[in-house]
């Protein structure tokens, strides 16, 4: 037997037990595996099916080209199913996904168009405005927007869904998956609920991203945004993917379990997987009183490790987020041993006076600018000087006209002596989220901390 093409060999992936990483949950823990998918990855299934949808509604001509707004995983199922049915293919990302990821997508004939991550959905720059921008402006061009787009979630109810329900004989009582756009989690937790309501749907999100609060409050905080290393999963936004009636539970985990759990189940389990998978894994062991003996217990393993060489599976990038132990103090110490201050921040409409004001009042040197309650950008004294000296008529326009590139942000276990790199005379300060609450780390504190 063989297949006339490449895409047909999507799906029916397999399901493997787990028994290392996860032995001290009371429940069975069965891994779905989807990197034998052709691009090694779940999203091959809605990414076949948009553009499906997308051919039968005549949204997507032939020879038309296929732009949208990926992590990496969505556009090499787009670009694979390019291939085999002639269309091209633009990609926009952010700049904090894996190289690898970029070049694969490379690979196959595509191009990808590399946007900053720390920007609002609505900015002109980001990766959604961009990919938006391009269908506009490129002729016979289609977006699939797999946020928003229901095909997403609808390749699940009829694939992913139905061979999990198979699979486990119909004996599975809970689901985990990441979530990000969506599409995944909600398109199978439709199907099995369908077949048994009392299954549980577990969400994992991360911190930085608005899920979880959503769930519980209804409330969409931006106060919960802030950046994120994860890949895959949590989102600034709510897409329409996202079935929040079917999702039982989000549990937050953190960048570094994540990237922790990640190289532990190769090590422990043989299985390469990606960050996403991380995540949900370490997700499992924080809900592990949620199970019971005869428990099934169904994780969703989205994509591969190779997408991520670069990255959790490299020691020193490691390292340099603080994530792998050293002895050192790091950013939670340095913050532990200042006095404990609200961070000042001001806002991008007001104007370069109100800034001078409160520099001056409040002796300082340098403020986070913020859009919308989010960190875009900075300004310093040196900045303001700069400025009035060259044109003494700023004072009364808006700081946006000379605010700088933000502070980076680091991690709460980020090593001392990477915080001591970072800070230089471009970057005087670095910030950090400790519970919710943004921290600003200076020289001066990094002194502080080394000498108490």
């Amino acid at each position: 037997m063989w297949y006339n093409n490449i895409l047909e060999t999507i799906g029916n992936t397999p399901m493997v037990k787990l028994n290392k990483v996860t032995k001290d949950i009371p429940a069975t823990v069965l891994a779905k595996i989807e990197t034998s998918n052709p691009g090694n990855s779940i999203k091959d299934r809605m990414a076949l099916k948009m553009i499906e949808d997308a051919e039968k509604s005549g949204k997507l001509k032939p020879g038309g080209t296929i732009i949208e707004g990926t992590s990496g995983n969505t556009g090499m199922g787009l670009a694979i199913a390019a291939v085999i049915k002639g269309y091209k293919c633009i990609f926009t990302s952010t700049d904090k996904q894996s190289k690898e990821k970029f070049d694969a997508l490379r690979a196959f004939g595509a191009e990808v168009i590399v946007c900053p991550t720390n920007v609002e959905p609505e900015d002109p720059r980001s990766y959604y405005s961009v990919s938006s921008r391009l269908e506009r402006e490129v002729p016979n061009s289609w977006k699939p927007n797999q946020y928003d787009n229901l095909s997403n979630s609808q390749a699940h109810y009829e694939s992913t869904g139905p061979e999990i329900w198979e699979q486990t004989e119909g004996k599975i009582t809970h689901l985990v998956a990441g979530v990000g756009t969506g599409g995944t989690i909600s398109g199978i937790a439709r199907y099995l609920k369908e077949q048994n309501p009392n299954i549980k749907v577990l969400g994992i999100d991360t911190y930085g991203s608005v899920f979880k609060k959503y769930k519980e409050t209804g409330e969409f905080d931006k106060n919960e945004i802030y950046p994120y290393i994860t890949e895959g999963i949590g989102e600034d936004f709510l897409p329409a993917n996202v079935d929040f009636s079917l999702i039982d539970h989000f549990e937050k985990v953190t960048d570094k379990d994540a990237a922790l759990m990640t190289r532990e189940i190769a090590r422990k389990e043989g299985i390469f997987a990606g960050n996403s998978t991380g995540s949900a894994i370490a997700g499992v062991i924080q809900m592990k009183d949620m199970f019971k003996e005869g428990d099934v217990v169904v994780v969703v393993f989205p994509d591969h490790g190779t997408r991520y060489l670069g990255k959790m599976y490299n020691d020193d990038w490691l390292r340099d987020r603080g994530f792998l132990k050293d002895g050192k103090l790091t950013a939670h110490d340095i913050i532990a041993k200042k006095e404990s201050t609200e961070i000042i921040t001001i806002d991008l409409d007001k104007s370069v006076l109100e800034a001078i004001n409160t520099i001056k009042s409040l002796n300082i040197s340098q403020i986070p600018v913020t859009q919308k309650g989010m960190v875009i950008g900075k300004i310093t004294e040196s900045d303001i000087l700069d400025a009035l000296l060259e044109n003494p008529s700023l004072k009364s326009q808006p700081i946006k006209n000379i605010t700088t590139a933000p502070f980076p942000f680091v991690d709460l276990n980020t090593s001392i002596d990477r915080i001591s790199a970072m800070i230089n005379k471009d970057n005087i300060a670095v910030l950090v989220e400790d519970n919710g609450k943004i921290e600003i780390i200076t020289q001066y504190d990094i002194i502080n901390a080394i000498s108490a």
